[in-house]
């Protein structure tokens, strides 16, 4: 989710490769799949390095890619009528789509590299089957601190608290998102991120505005990355797959998941009801859990893997010693977030009113 890098948003790519795929082995993919063309709607920087050029290659068609920056941004696109083949939406999202009729079914039949999913991504509550979705990446969020300056027995004893700390006053960045900043302060008072309870809610409310009056924090998404990796502040809060990237840069910096718990996410590919083309979706689906394309996504983008043969290789070699990529499995204080539109307008109201301060 998470989780936008810097795109050109809502441009259209036709990635290198389409158009050339006289090498694929599928001699007439038209008459296998019924197309040729396979139309991809994903976060921008969420894929490896190669896997579009080779999908093609593979399988001789052409994929065009379509990004966007946040879920409410393909939510939109998707009510309009826009019709892709595969989307990565995040689980709260998902769940929307579910209730509204928005998603087709998967064919398990068609996706046999669906058993090499790791079990954390499995069965999760908002798909409790995995009928209409198919994990991509999945994380959490937690704090990414200079090991330096915050001392670790400190930051693990006060967890999302440590963001109140007055000895860093001006240190500290936070998400700028109303789902993220929420999440934290009802972790850190012992809610649940889920809550509904107005009491509960007034209650994370005061929390982020005493943060924002005494602790004067940088609000930030993406340039959180480079300015932790500067170390230009001491604390932030992090998407893992962000901060796998930071520690791996720059080893003055560690990472921690509050003990009081944290916002565990998954992104996962699901087919669209109004999918032209679900079986060129199935085959891309299938080819993206592969062991070389799921290693090329990781590797590329630093983000959790729901392969669990590239997800352990990776964790004991390219991001060996790396606290930040290997999610946090079975903590029962971790949550997913649940699809509810009218509490996230609620939230992004009093969001602005903590800025506004």
């Amino acid at each position: 989710m998470k989780k936008f890098l810097p795109i050109l948003l809502s441009s259209l790519l036709l990635l290198s490769g389409c158009g050339s795929s006289s090498s694929a082995p599928v001699e007439n993919p038209v008459e296998k799949y019924g197309s040729k063309t396979l139309k991809l709607f994903t976060w921008g920087e969420y894929l490896g390095e190669n896997v579009i050029q080779d999908f093609e290659k593979t399988y001789g068609v052409d994929v065009i890619v379509e990004y966007f920056d946040s879920n409410e941004m393909m939510y939109t696109k998707l009510q309009a009528g826009d019709a892709y083949d595969v989307i990565v939406p995040s689980d709260y999202m998902i769940q929307r789509l579910l209730g509204e009729d928005m998603l087709q079914s998967i064919d398990k039949s068609l996706i046999p590299n669906m058993d090499l999913l790791t079990d954390g991504v499995k069965n999760l509550a908002y798909d409790p089957d995995n009928d209409y979705s198919v994990p991509y990446f999945w994380g959490t969020v937690g704090l990414v601190y200079n090991k330096e300056n915050v001392p670790a027995e400190l930051i693990e004893e006060e967890g999302f608290d440590i963001l109140k700390n007055t000895d860093y006053a001006g240190d500290i960045y936070m998400y700028d998102s109303e789902r993220d900043s929420f999440m934290v302060a009802l972790k850190a008072l012992g809610y649940s991120m889920n809550t509904q309870n107005d009491a509960e809610i007034e209650e994370a409310y005061q929390w982020l505005l005493e943060l924002n009056n005494t602790m004067d924090p940088a609000y930030v998404t993406d340039e959180v990355i480079d300015n932790m990796m500067n170390g230009t502040k001491d604390i932030a809060v992090v998407y893992s797959g962000d901060a796998t990237v930071i520690l791996d840069e720059n080893p003055d910096m560690a990472f921690t998941m509050p003990k009081e718990g944290t916002n565990v996410w998954c992104d996962a590919m699901c087919i669209p009801a109004n999918a032209e083309n679900p079986l060129l979706a199935h085959e891309f689906i299938n080819y993206m859990l592969s062991y070389d394309a799921a290693y090329d996504n990781t590797v590329t983008v630093g983000y959790a893997s729901t392969n669990d043969e590239v997800l352990r290789t990776v964790a004991e070699n390219e991001y060996e010693g790396n606290a930040a990529y290997l999610p946090r499995e079975n903590y029962e204080k971790d949550e997913v977030f649940e699809d509810n539109e009218v509490m996230r307008q609620k939230l992004s109201q009093l969001w602005l009113k903590v800025k506004a301060q």
